[in-house]
This record gives structure tokens, C-alpha cells and sequence, in this order.
């Protein structure tokens, strides 16, 4: 019962009060990719830790009292359970169905959202290739609209877009910059981070963790990409463009947007990055964090 009321505990601090701590958190805009880490750290063990409260709610007595130990010989994987000392129980199989399903109703709902994103992206490209013209000097397609945008269709088949508005109101410089901005999205596969947020939030609807995650690995991610641009362009130039482009269309990765005031103080004014060693530490938490749940499951329950 102890365990039970720790793991629950472990839960709650996790999906509750560490979601807030770490979106008031400076160092996060100053590394925006090992924030990011820590946002899945905490979603994967949120959901080791549910699956292991669980488990120990609802399986049988004789096995939770063996602990982790338990839950293998239900598996039928440890040493033990393999001799014909004790053989997994059909009920044991059924049962675990309680845990196992908190860990595949994420995954069901990923795969749901993949789908989704997959087709919100087709009618997309299907509308370029009737609107559309290629640009290969900036390895683009332009759309004659008069709104400027700029913004990124990631997949299999990605596209760089952008509309005449932008090519009128941006200067060469200003146009590599925010295009050096839409590859880093596609580059770094920054698609596939947001459906695994989106999947989190589906299944844990109204948890604080799910709710902070989407929000604050949303503006991460574009913080990531304004860090490669700013790599190869100047400060200027992408703040700039910044404040011209607008919002892209749904299912799209956008250079504007409504986190582009916190982006451009962020590209006018950089604060300096976290202590190597601080970072390493932080990366190191993120990884262990979905262990502690399994470390304390371990042990048999009291």
C-alpha cells in the first residue's frame, strides 16, 4: 500500500507541480532543446508512473506483494515464473490489460494524430500544386497571395511556402533568414514532437502536465529554429522578417504566429546559455526520471 501512495505521490508531482515549475523556468528560453527533453522526461513518467499505480491497485494480491518482481512472474518473464512453481494465471494476463492500457492510450492516439496530420498536410499540398509555382533559387513554392508568409509543410513530400506578400516585403537577407528558419523545422523533424505532445494532451485531457507541454514545446521549438537561422544571418534580419510574416495555415509550422513577441525579445536581447554543467544535469534528470517509478516499484509493497 506504501508504494501505491509514493508512486501516486511521484504522479502527481510530476503532472501537477513540475509542469509549473518548468514553464516559469528562465533557463528554458536560453535551451530551448534541452527544455525540451524535459517536457517528453516528464510526460514518459507520468506515464510510467500511472501504469505502475495501477498495477498495483488493481492485480492480484499474491503479486503485488512481490512488487516489480510481481508484475514480471505475471509476464511470465522472470526465473520463477518460467518453473512450474508458478505459473502465470489467465486472470493474471487480463488483468494487466489495466496497466498496459495506459501506456498504449498515448500510442493509440499518436497514431490517430499522425493520421489527422497526415491528411491535414495532403489537402495542403494538393491546393499547391493547383496554386503554387516552384522557386528553386530559394527552394520554395510561391503562392500569388498578398498576405505575407512564410511556413513549412513537413512529411515525405515537405514545402518551404511562400506568398508573394512576403517576396514584396522582405529583402533577400531578411527572406534566408526566415527560410533558414522553416528548414530547421523540417531538418530536425520538429512535426513528429508536436503529434507526440498532441497524443499526451489527447489522452490526459485536462492534466497540467499535457496543457504546459503543448503550450511552452510549441514556442520551444520555434526558439530552436531561430537559434539555427541565427547561425548563418543576423539579428536584424530575422527579427525583422518576424514582425512581417504572418501566421501560417493549420497543420502548418509557421515563422509568426502568436509566440513571435517572446521569440523577437528573445533574438534582440540573448541572455547567455546554462552552465555546460547544468545542462548535462538537466539531461541526466530528464532520462532517470521515468526509472524512479520502477525503482520504487521494486521493492516489495508494505
Amino acid at each position: 500500500m506504501i508504494t501505491a501512495v509514493a508512486l501516486t505521490a511521484y504522479a502527481a508531482l510530476v503532472g501537477v507541480v513540475a509542469p509549473r515549475a518548468l514553464a516559469r523556468a528562465r533557463w528554458a528560453h536560453r535551451a530551448p532543446t534541452v527544455a525540451v527533453l524535459a517536457w517528453h522526461g516528464l510526460m514518459a513518467t507520468f506515464i510510467v508512473s500511472v501504469a505502475l499505480i495501477v498495477y498495483h491497485v488493481v492485480l492480484t494480491e499474491q503479486h503485488v506483494h512481490q512488487g516489480l518482481v510481481g508484475l514480471l512472474s505475471a509476464c511470465g518473464v522472470t526465473a520463477d515464473a518460467q518453473s512450474g512453481d508458478a505459473t502465470p494465471a489467465p486472470g493474471d494476463a487480463v488483468t494487466l490489460l489495466a496497466p498496459a492500457a495506459i501506456v498504449l492510450l498515448p500510442l493509440g492516439w499518436l497514431l490517430r494524430t499522425a493520421r489527422w496530420s497526415r491528411r491535414a498536410r495532403q489537402r495542403q499540398l494538393d491546393m499547391l500544386a493547383l496554386v503554387g509555382s516552384p522557386a528553386p533559387e530559394y527552394g520554395a513554392t510561391i503562392v500569388e497571395h498578398d498576405v505575407p508568409a512564410v511556413y513549412c509543410l513537413p512529411g515525405r513530400c515537405r514545402r518551404v511556402v511562400v506568398t508573394r506578400g512576403a517576396l514584396d516585403v522582405l529583402s533577400d537577407e531578411q527572406l534566408r533568414a526566415v527560410l533558414e528558419h522553416e528548414q530547421a523545422h523540417l531538418v530536425g523533424r520538429h512535426h513528429l514532437l508536436h503529434m507526440v505532445i498532441d497524443a499526451f494532451a489527447r489522452a490526459f485531457p485536462g492534466l497540467p502536465l499535457a496543457r504546459h507541454a503543448k503550450e511552452q514545446t510549441a514556442l520551444l521549438l520555434e526558439m530552436i529554429a531561430d537559434d539555427r537561422a541565427l547561425r548563418f544571418h543576423s539579428r536584424e534580419d530575422l527579427a525583422t522578417a518576424m514582425c512581417e510574416v504572418a501566421a501560417g495555415p493549420r497543420a502548418a509550422l509557421s515563422a509568426g504566429g502568436p509566440s513571435a513577441l517572446i521569440r523577437l525579445h528573445r533574438v534582440l536581447a540573448p541572455q547567455p546559455k546554462p552552465h555546460r554543467a547544468a545542462g548535462l544535469g538537466i539531461v541526466a534528470a530528464s532520462l532517470t526520471a521515468p526509472l524512479l517509478p520502477l525503482l520504487l516499484a521494486c521493492g516489495p509493497t508494505i
